[in-house]
């Protein structure tokens, strides 16, 4: 009898073992805390958060009693939807943009937002949207455009004189000036606003800068209006700077033919008077006289011959040339 009450109890405690197990197994399962690598969990009591566990791996809470909640701690991505702003000189300019973000203080998020990551998008579209409009609307549409990449393409004439030769050389040379973005601007203006929430805005990019369909094209022919009223006021520079070298070199070329104008007449003078001494000179001397006046005549013939009577010299016989010819 003894035995077979001892089976039957062994009978009872069996199934009892199980489901003492199975509810030791809850218990731990429910005590038992993973925290990965990339997100926060908040203990919370009785809806108060009692601690907040930030290194990855297993911690322990008390089952049934605390309940855990899980924030995100990765870089998360926020496309903001495309909006309106106007620009200081009263332009319309449509900017898509997205954010990057992360939560930094778990705790403030939840009791500011309630851990909710829809919530803080909410935040972060207003902040964004307040910094952006404040910036663009403190610039003209033209630095809102050379500001979108933040560099900006000029051409640099310059002006280089040589002395030596007094020409003036214009030299183009192409530079590119870095100059703050747009993306820069807007992070300037958003300052810690969103330190407030427990999280922190890493970056804005504008993906897409763009004009609204109803103006575009009122826009495109006021920039291809200014575009030619820029190129044709270079094109007038350009013909005055033209003309004041041109004027200048005629100038310079005027005063050179000038000079060596007089050079050569003064070496004429010279030539002439040294000629003129020469030959005072030679007839100053009667050995070389009777010479020279033998040339001379022969340059008189010379120049007799010339004409249509070319090979015929008639002379009287009196005259001096034919007194040279005639041995007299």
């Amino acid at each position: 009898m003894m035995e077979e009450n001892k089976k039957n109890r062994k009978k009872a405690w069996k199934p009892l073992k199980y489901v003492i197990l199975v509810a030791a197994l809850i218990v731990l399962g429910n005590s038992l805390i993973v925290c990965q690598e990339n997100e926060y969990k908040l203990i919370r009591q009785f809806g108060k958060v009692q601690r907040v566990v930030s290194t990855a791996g297993l911690s322990f809470k008390i089952p049934f009693v605390q309940s855990v909640d899980t924030i995100p701690r990765e870089i998360l991505l926020y496309d903001l939807p495309a909006s309106d702003v106007i620009t200081s000189d009263k332009k319309s300019m449509i900017v898509d943009s997205y954010v990057l973000w992360r939560v930094t203080d778990p705790l403030k998020f939840t009791q500011t937002l309630s851990g909710s990551v829809y919530n803080a998008e909410n935040r972060i579209n207003a902040v964004v949207y307040n910094a952006t409009k404040n910036t663009v609307s403190n610039m003209t549409q033209d630095e809102v455009i050379k500001s979108r990449d933040g560099k900006m393409t000029v051409t640099v004439s310059d002006a280089e004189e040589e002395v030596e030769s007094n020409d003036l050389v214009l030299e183009e040379k192409t530079e590119i000036i870095e100059i703050k973005s747009l993306t820069e601007e807007i992070m300037d203006s958003l300052g810690d606003a969103a330190e407030q929430y427990g999280i922190v805005i890493l970056s804005v990019d504008v993906k897409k800068l763009d004009l609204p369909d109803d103006n575009k094209q009122a826009v495109y022919a006021r920039m291809i209006s200014e575009r030619e009223n820029i190129a044709a006021q270079y094109t007038a520079e350009g013909a005055s700077q033209a003309r004041m070298i041109q004027n200048t070199t005629d100038k310079e070329v005027s005063i050179m033919l000038s000079e060596a104008n007089a050079q050569a007449e003064q070496t004429m003078a010279e030539g002439e008077a040294e000629y003129m001494r020469i030959l005072s000179d030679a007839y100053a001397d009667e050995s070389r006289s009777e010479f020279y006046s033998f040339v001379r005549s022969l340059d008189a013939a010379k120049e007799s011959l010339k004409g249509s009577n070319e090979k015929t010299l008639i002379l009287p016989s009196d005259s001096p040339i034919a007194q040279i010819f005639g041995g007299n």
